[in-house]
């Protein structure tokens, strides 16, 4: 009687079994010194938040001090700055910087897919102009700008708006055109094939191919407006304390004799947290966007 012989595993498939978990590299010198500059790079740039925030859970009585700690931290900086009118503050920020995101997309987007679909006279032009108004600065056309919006009698929330978009737009359209051009068309004409339209196309295909550059453009935008000083110190002289953005309400708490340190670094720390707030919601949908829509 002839015994059985067991059927033996292929050859990959005993040195996969065979195999252990995948060894490490080992650290060169040269990754080991790059890692180092890395993190003392990334430490540098954060010092001066930790700074910021250790200033604004300093007790009053020792924001001058030269101890790198206090002897306690206080939370009071934090719960009495919206007595202030701080809280009105934080939302004019967000009617402004929001309102112009929502303005340079609804804009930017039909802009940059036409002129990166179609072929029509003077486009190297039109796109030469706009980055060309990247090389003028708010502060140079202040004057008119302020005169402008006086003239029309605009409200000043309208008026920030109105003016973050308008210098955000053009970088707005050349960084989406970039993106949508290197979209191949052919996807879109498959799509339109199958049976959608040119719109619907645009909606489920290219947009979703297109996130990061918008993304890109959503935060570009959002932080410029967000972080504007120029021109919103100019535009909301005007208006109550509680109505002007957080860039000037903020500047409010240096005074002529004397300067509020516990609500100035308060208030430049609550002022950071949307941003962040931006940035962890939108991150991982950059990913995701290289590839959402071309799998039908």
């Amino acid at each position: 009687m002839s015994a059985v012989s067991s059927p033996s595993l292929p050859a990959t498939s005993q040195s996969v079994a065979t195999a252990g978990p995948p060894r490490r590299r080992p650290l060169t010198r040269r990754t080991f010194v790059l890692s180092i500059l890395a993190y003392g790079i990334a430490v540098l740039f954060l010092l001066p938040y930790v700074e910021m925030v250790i200033a604004a859970l300093r007790p009053n009585a020792q924001l001058l001090s030269a101890n790198l700690l206090p002897s306690h931290f206080t939370f009071s900086n934090f719960t009495t700055i919206w007595q202030t009118g701080f809280g009105g503050n934080l939302g004019a920020s967000l009617i402004i910087a929001g309102g112009a995101t929502v303005l340079v997309l609804l804009v930017s987007v039909p802009a940059a897919y036409y002129s990166a679909r179609h072929r029509f006279r003077g486009r190297s032009l039109f796109l030469l102009l706009v980055l060309g108004t990247q090389m003028f600065q708010p502060a140079a056309m202040l004057v008119g700008i302020q005169r402008e919006f006086t003239t029309f009698n605009l409200p000043p929330t309208l008026s920030l708006i109105l003016v973050n978009a308008g210098f955000n737009l053009a970088f707005a359209v050349w960084i989406l055109n970039a993106y949508f051009a290197a979209i191949p068309v052919e996807l879109e004409e498959a799509s339109m094939i199958d049976g959608s339209s040119r719109l619907g196309a645009l909606i489920r295909i290219t947009l979703p191919l297109a996130a990061p550059g918008i993304v890109t453009a959503l935060i570009f935008t959002f932080i410029a407006g967000w972080n504007e000083f120029i021109v919103a110190l100019t535009l909301s002289l005007g208006e109550s304390g509680n109505r002007q953005p957080l860039t000037v309400a903020i500047n409010n708490y240096i005074g002529q004799y004397s300067i509020d340190w516990g609500h100035l670094f308060a208030g430049a720390v609550i002022a950071t947290i949307p941003v962040i707030i931006l940035f962890a919601v939108i991150e991982g949908r950059v990913v995701s966007g290289l590839t959402a829509g071309s799998i039908k």
